[in-house]
């Protein structure tokens, strides 16, 4: 069960994550030929994680407030809401 939900979680976080601003801004900083890449590697790796760290503390605090149900009809709507205001915009 848990093997399942690990890889469900790195899938949806791997597509979510390709081709999006952080992966463009680190091919950015990649590109530079004077920069050691195993640095640049680790300031993003460093910062998805810190990222993901936040999402989870924040994700089990609200959790005791709000039902799972309520907080996936949240994030859906989190979501709607952000794909109209990029159509939009």
């Amino acid at each position: 069960m848990q093997y399942k939900l690990f890889i469900t979680i790195f899938i949806t976080v791997f597509i979510a994550e390709l081709g999006d601003k952080t992966q463009l801004a680190t091919m950015l900083f990649a590109s530079d030929k004077e920069v050691n890449k195993w640095l640049i590697f680790a300031g993003a790796s460093l910062a998805l994680i810190t990222t993901s760290a936040i999402g989870v503390i924040f994700g089990a605090a609200i959790s005791n407030y709000i039902g799972e149900k309520f907080l996936r009809y949240i994030a859906g709507a989190g979501f709607i809401l952000i794909g109209v205001w990029s159509f939009i915009r």
